[in-house]
């Protein structure tokens, strides 16, 4: 009963803390292109990850470990955050967040291709459920919707699951924090290089949100944030504490709302809702 309400407490920790990935991205790609917010971000949560490993003295992985942080890193480190920062500048912030409501599915679904864990049927269902209903949502909201925003946050979601679950079964040999830190070092070297190409012609018309939003996505999305979410998940099973993102749309749209000013739809606050008792279900069953 401990282990599964440290798992539920960090889970909800690191739910949290990536509520406000999307806001901030938001309003960082307002001055830097997607392609350098993604790697810069990664490039400096990836120095800040070696000095810990460095300063606690931590072990090198295993050369089997290798393959499974690689796919960490492709999915968190770089699929996830270039395919938001690409979708935003399609669609709004609020918009982007409602396809959260995929991510409990897409974790549960490689929980189980990965992770070898097998929920009851009724999860799917309720699961299912959630998933229609964020589909019809985006079909229904008329001029407001970009398919191609709305396909790179699909993909999006579908990669950032794999990396959870890849991310969890691994945390539980070598530590939450030790995951995401040794999958940052990993994507180092090509990170810093795209980062470095891509930069802007010119420091000075960056702004002030821009750089705060670059800051928070890079400390806090890249790495703060996972050091709870995977050892929630380690320890309190990924099917089951990954429906803790049911939350994450809530924190997100009222962060949307009140940071950005974007205008919050009643349909959006519905659709959300529906996901979230949906999911709320699933979790039961997981």
């Amino acid at each position: 009963m401990g282990k599964a309400v440290d798992g539920w407490g960090s889970g909800l920790i690191g739910v949290i803390i990536f509520s406000g990935s999307l806001p901030a991205t938001r309003v960082a790609v307002a001055d830097f292109s997607p392609l350098f917010l993604t790697a810069a971000r990664a490039a400096i949560a990836a120095l800040l990850g070696a000095g810990l490993l460095t300063l606690l003295r931590q072990a090198r992985p295993g050369r089997g470990d290798l393959a499974s942080l690689a796919i960490v890193a492709a999915g968190v480190v770089i699929g996830f955050p270039l395919l938001t920062a690409l979708a935003l500048r399609h669609i709004t912030s609020a918009h982007s967040i409602v396809f959260v409501g995929f991510l409990p599915l897409a974790t549960a679904m490689f929980a189980v291709l990965r992770g070898g864990e097998r929920p009851a049927p009724l999860f799917w269902l309720f699961s299912g459920l959630g998933g229609v209903a964020v589909a019809a949502f985006a079909w229904s909201a008329g001029g407001a919707v970009s398919l191609t925003g709305d396909l790179l946050m699909v993909g999006a979601i579908l990669v950032c699951g794999l990396g959870y679950a890849e991310g969890a079964i691994l945390s539980r040999r070598l530590g939450g924090w030790q995951v995401i830190s040794w999958a940052l070092v990993l994507a180092l070297p090509p990170m810093a290089g795209i980062a470095f190409l891509t930069r802007p012609a010119s420091w000075n018309g960056i702004g002030t949100p821009a750089w705060l939003g670059l800051a928070y996505v890079a400390i806090f999305s890249m790495l703060v944030g996972f050091v709870f979410w995977y050892r929630g998940l380690a320890r309190g099973g990924i099917a089951n504490v990954g429906q803790l993102q049911l939350l994450q749309p809530f924190f997100g749209l009222a962060l949307a709302g009140l940071l950005l000013r974007e205008p919050i739809a009643w349909s959006m606050i519905a659709a959300t809702g529906f996901v979230i008792a949906c999911v709320a279900l699933a979790r039961k069953f997981a």
